[in-house]
């Protein structure tokens, strides 16, 4: 699957879509409404949708250095790695379009973005854990840097550096 035929830059006519999907897995995010979208999207260095069979499955925002993003895990990776970054803040896939690889290949793109700037930098709850997400980054090469937030809200910030793409991170580890 080409990048070109699996993602998309985010329009306008997107917005319901994209927040429909944030609703469906609020408890694994953050609420989002359109205008913090409209904000995010302005700040994002890729807003895109993921496409499959010619339908929205699903949206990516990833965010650079040197952003205004607001984010306490973002700035926490920008103190510490300055422009050696690139910040994958959220990845949503439709529960009906599981299962047939969009997540891995929306990730080989996004690593292979970030490798000029030697990291990609994330985090996964884990307190409520999402063990699905932990063993899914991990798998791709993905190590716990540092943990952030309280009892019921903690989240394991992660990274994964220097290589280009997750296919050969998985041979190679």
């Amino acid at each position: 699957m080409s990048p070109a035929d699996l993602l998309r830059p985010m329009t306008d006519d997107d917005v319901p879509r994209v927040l429909e999907l944030n609703h469906r897995h609020v408890e694994l995010l953050s609420p989002l409404d359109a205008e913090r979208l409209s904000r995010l999207r302005s700040w994002a260095s890729r807003a895109d949708v993921i496409l499959c069979d010619g339908e929205v499955a699903g949206f990516v925002l990833v965010f650079s250095p040197g952003s205004a993003y607001d984010s306490e895990n973002y700035r926490w990776f920008s103190d510490r790695y300055g422009h050696a970054f690139d910040y994958l803040d959220r990845i949503v896939v439709d529960d009906a379009y599981r299962r047939r690889g969009l997540a891995s290949a929306v990730y080989d793109v996004v690593e292979e973005a970030a490798a000029d700037r030697g990291r990609l930098a994330l985090e996964v709850n884990i307190d409520p854990p999402n063990e699905p997400s932990l063993a899914f980054h991990r798998a791709r090469g993905f190590v716990e840097v540092h943990q952030l937030g309280a009892s019921g809200h903690i989240v394991s910030l992660m990274e994964r550096t220097g290589r280009s793409n997750g296919r050969e991170s998985r041979q190679n580890d």
